[in-house]
């Protein structure tokens, strides 16, 4: 079973929540989940709505600790207004956590739920006729919530009020979920990537056309805190356990490639350079 999870602030999400409760007609859960202030159930999933913002949801295995894996449907914001579909993991890679979660840690990454999410919404995405106006692109980690146990991930529309209101976006977003319902996490090369933006391309356009599951993907900015320590949280919180690190290697300088070889020097691990 898995949790959709959602904040009532949020107009991307609580419209997503909407959108896949109505397609399912779902009723109300028969046993109360602590702090939700709304509740939806069906034999696979959960669908419940706090009204503390996605980023602060550190409290899921205390409230809905009944599942295997968070889904989070959330709104994403973008200074240059970028029209988006994206799914992402979350954590910290440096001293500080200023949107959420604690400092230095990565919460577990649901990869191969993100990755069929991301192939679905590619798909609505094209289907739907959106995809001259909507990039679709897995981010790079970051914000909260840390400190959970179960696989969680990302999914957002962007990056504005009027995207995140859109009925269109929602069902994009709500079909790319019920894909994943459906046909279940997505089983590839399980990998983490090094380098790149913030909405890392060469990273999801291998996952969209070579089929690479990413977990956690660490963006060019965050490379001064990469260190054996970054790359054993990196692993250690990818689930399942990730065989490649993937390296942007026009987005990386010597010293951080030479690091990465070093790192799985003995270790049953491939780097893949792109």
């Amino acid at each position: 079973m898995y949790g959709l999870i959602y904040s009532l602030k949020d107009p991307a999400g609580k419209g997503i929540a909407y959108w896949i409760r109505d397609y399912f007609g779902l009723e109300k859960c028969t046993e109360e989940i602590s702090g939700a202030e709304e509740c939806f159930e069906e034999k696979r999933f959960v669908l419940a709505g706090f009204s503390e913002d996605t980023i602060y949801f550190d409290f899921l295995d205390k409230r809905v600790g009944c599942v295997d894996g968070y889904i989070i449907l959330s709104r994403h914001s973008s200074a240059k207004r970028v029209k988006s579909f994206t799914v992402h993991h979350t954590g910290n890679y440096g001293p500080e956590a200023p949107y959420g979660g604690k400092p230095s840690r990565l919460a577990p990454a649901f990869s191969t739920a993100s990755h069929r999410l991301l192939l679905g919404l590619k798909h609505y995405c094209e289907e739907k006729g959106k995809c001259r106006e909507y990039e679709v692109s897995y981010e790079a980690t970051h914000h909260g919530p840390t400190e959970v146990s179960k696989p969680l991930c990302f999914i957002e529309i962007g990056s504005s009020l009027d995207e995140w209101s859109l009925t269109s976006n929602h069902e994009v977003v709500g079909l790319a979920v019920v894909e994943f319902l459906e046909k279940g996490p997505l089983k590839t090369r399980v990998a983490i990537g090094i380098g790149g933006g913030h909405y890392p391309r060469k990273h999801t356009r291998l996952a969209l056309e070579q089929k690479y599951t990413y977990g956690h993907i660490m963006a060019k900015y965050a490379l001064p805190y990469l260190s054996f320590e970054t790359l054993d949280m990196m692993i250690e919180k990818t689930v399942p356990s990730p065989k490649f690190i993937v390296v942007e290697k026009k987005g990386t300088r010597r010293e951080h490639r030479n690091l990465i070889e070093e790192y799985v020097d003995g270790k049953n691990l491939e780097i893949h350079y792109v």
